[in-house]
Order: structure tokens, then sequence, then C-alpha cells
């Protein structure tokens, strides 16, 4: 199957730019050995370029060009099939565009084409190409400094045991997570994350109830997140807990509930963040509707978790337009080596910063991706790269600091 891969990179400041006809030869042998064809392009500073050829062989030649030590920044832009070949006559051809101005590369590209059907100007290669040329992604390009540009240092003075004994008569027990922002460090909130004494996801532990008990034991089990809580002091910051929608609408007085736990642990409702998964099932609409209204008119404010993993996710910023968002776990990983991952998170931030909704960023795991979502406007943090989730518990935060 014919495959393509375009990526963009940055050249090392450390590698002369004379050697670059010398790495172009080099390549041109190997991809002649895997059957790769392309086009690479080359600006001063920054590498473009197109790989066509059997898939596994551009997979393989792709996870050596990430591993090149000559440039850094590598970010995937487009992974597509095609039934032909756009550049079929060559390895890899150069085009260094101190050598041409932007009238005439697009032309001289499209001579080196050997699918004239393929290369149009609605051809997504193409345009990814075209945008280069133009310069025109550099309002969304963020360079990323290498990962060992930070430490991280964790503060244990803020870890804190909660009372295990709380939950010894449950087959449930909750772990708290901080949610941060690095640069000013400083925990603006806690979530309350409910798993099986097990150690199971609270999706697996309540899969496993029978149906009839899903959404009261899923409401009923916040009465012990707040005494945890309360035992843990969080004393003015926000706690995130998670519901399923439906236990709003299916458990009688689910609203009046939550707010007597909430007072009985001296807490107020403005303290309570209420977090839906996106992907979670909504059946009726209407009863949702008027359990967030009770929600909001009493101080409590809503989340949606997961934000992009689902389907509803659009649907409900349209209906109920909550304060917060915390952007899918998923989405997150390996942002900075993503362009299609890069281009939905600007869309979101855009979309939030319309409706005047806090972005956080959830799952993160690595320095580069903090950095990279810092670049682009996210200040609100969490993943282990942080803080893990403690059992009863509070854990010690690794802040960030510049080495």
């Amino acid at each position: 199957m014919l495959s393509t891969i375009v990526y963009r990179s940055h050249l090392c400041d450390e590698v002369p730019v004379k050697k670059l006809e010398e790495m172009v030869v080099i390549a041109n042998k190997v991809n002649e050995l895997y059957d790769i064809t392309g086009i690479l392009l080359f600006n001063g500073t920054h590498f473009f370029q197109v790989l066509e050829g059997p898939e596994e062989a551009v997979r393989t030649i792709y996870g050596r060009i990430c591993e090149d030590k000559r440039h850094h920044n590598v970010v995937e832009l487009m992974r597509d099939y095609a039934p032909s070949r756009r550049f079929g006559n060559v390895g890899m051809e150069l085009f260094d565009l101190r050598d041409f101005d932007k009238d005439s590369v697009l032309q001289s590209v499209l001579d080196k084409g050997t699918s004239k059907f393929q290369l149009t100007y609605d051809d997504r290669a193409l345009q990814f190409l075209r945008t280069f040329v133009e310069a025109r992604e550099k309002e969304n390009y963020y360079e990323v400094p290498p990962a060992d540009s930070w430490a991280f240092i964790a503060d244990d003075n803020q870890m804190r045991e909660g009372d295990s004994t709380l939950s010894a008569s449950e087959d449930f027990c909750f772990t708290f997570q901080p949610i941060i922002d690095p640069f000013s460090q400083q925990i603006v909130s806690f979530e309350a994350l409910m798993q099986g004494q097990d150690g199971r996801s609270a999706e697996d532990y309540l899969s496993n109830l029978p149906r009839e008990n899903v959404y009261e034991t899923d409401l009923k089990s916040k009465k012990l997140a707040f005494a945890q809580a309360r035992k843990l002091d969080i004393q003015h910051l926000t706690l995130s807990i998670n519901l399923l929608p439906m236990s709003l609408v299916m458990v009688p007085d689910a609203v009046e509930f939550l707010l007597t736990e909430i007072d009985a642990q001296g807490f107020v409702p403005e303290q309570i963040v209420v977090e839906f998964t996106e992907s979670d099932t909504i059946s009726r609409v209407d009863a949702f509707e008027t359990a967030i209204k009770k929600l909001k008119a009493a101080g409590i404010s809503l989340s949606i978790d997961g934000f992009g993993a689902g389907s509803a996710g659009l649907l409900l910023l349209t209906r109920f337009q909550p304060e917060k968002i915390k952007i899918d776990r998923h989405i997150i990983n390996d942002v900075h080596k993503s362009g299609p991952k890069q281009a939905i998170i600007l869309a979101i931030i855009k979309c939030c910063s319309s409706l005047e909704i806090s972005v956080i960023a959830e799952g993160v795991e690595k320095p580069e991706e903090w950095m990279w979502l810092e670049a682009a406007g996210i200040y609100n943090f969490q993943g282990a790269l942080f803080a893990s989730p403690k059992l009863n518990g509070l854990p010690a935060v690794a802040w960030p600091e510049k080495n």
C-alpha cells in the first residue's frame, strides 16, 4: 500500500548548512534502497518533506528521521494513502527556498511531479507545501526546547495523608490529583478520582455493579470524596468530582444530596466543580438540563472531562457551556510531534477563548507536551509529569525549574 508522510522540522544550530547537499546525497541512497521518493524543502532554518512509498518502508525511514540529531522539533503534518506517487522520479529532490522566489517554487515543484492528476491545488500534500513556502504556518509553529531544558523538583512539603479508615467499609476509595499552574507554582484545584479498592478505575468498578445500582452508587460515593477532602484540609481550593450525567437524572433529589454533603463537610458550593465525561450517554436531555440549572444556580461549576474523546463535546458546549473543559489525554499525548493534534488543540483554545471557558490539559506526561501546550496558550495542567494521583492523600508536586 502506497503511503505518504509530510513533516516539518528545525535544523540544529550547530549543523552547518553547507552539509545539506551531502545529507541529501546519503538520504537519496537510503531512499532508493527502500523505494522511497519525495520532495524536501529548506528555508534556511526549517525542513519540509513529503515522503512516499510502501507503508512499512515509509514508517521505517520516518522513524530514522525522527531520531536524527541534526534536526529537532519534528512535527508530523500528514499521514495518508494515495493511488500513485506525486514525485516518482527522484529519491529525494531538494529545493533550497533561498534560491527560489515564492512565485516560481510551486511551479518548479509541480514540474517535478510525475502524477499530474494528483498534483493539483486541491491536493493536501501540495497545500501543506504551499503553506510552508509562503511561511503561513509560522503563527501556529512553536519551537519546543529539549526535554532536559527543565528539571522537575518534587515539593514533599505539600504531601498530606488522609484517613484510610473512612473507606474501610466501602468497596471503593478516592485518589487525589492536583491541577496546577506550573509557572506560578500554584495548585489551583484537586480532583477526587473514584476507584475500586482493588485499584480498578471508576468505569470498571461501576460497570460491574447491578445496573439499577450504578447511578446511586456513583452519586452517593461523593459523600466519601467530600469527607476525605475535609480530612486533607484543601482549604480555599476547589475540588473536582466526576459524575455520570444520568446520575443527576436517575437518582431522586441528586442535586440536593450533593449540596447537603458539601455543607456537611464545611465546603461551599462555589468550591466544587462537577465533571462530566464527553463520551457519557445523556438519554434524557431535558431532565439533565434541569439538573444542570440547579447546580449552577447553587454555585457549583461544571467541566467537560475528556473533551475530544467522544462525539458530544461540541453539542454540550452549545447547550450547557461549562466553566472549564479538560482536553482528553489521547489528544495531549505527543502533541509536540503531531500537526493534526496541534491544529485541534489550537481550535479548542480559540473556541473556548471566545466563550470565556478555561482550558485544562490532562494526562501531561512529557516536558515537551507541557512546553508546547504552554506556548499555545494553556496554563493549567494535570498529569504524571507534575504529580500522579495519591490514594487517600495529596501527592507531592514536581515544579519545573529551568536548567
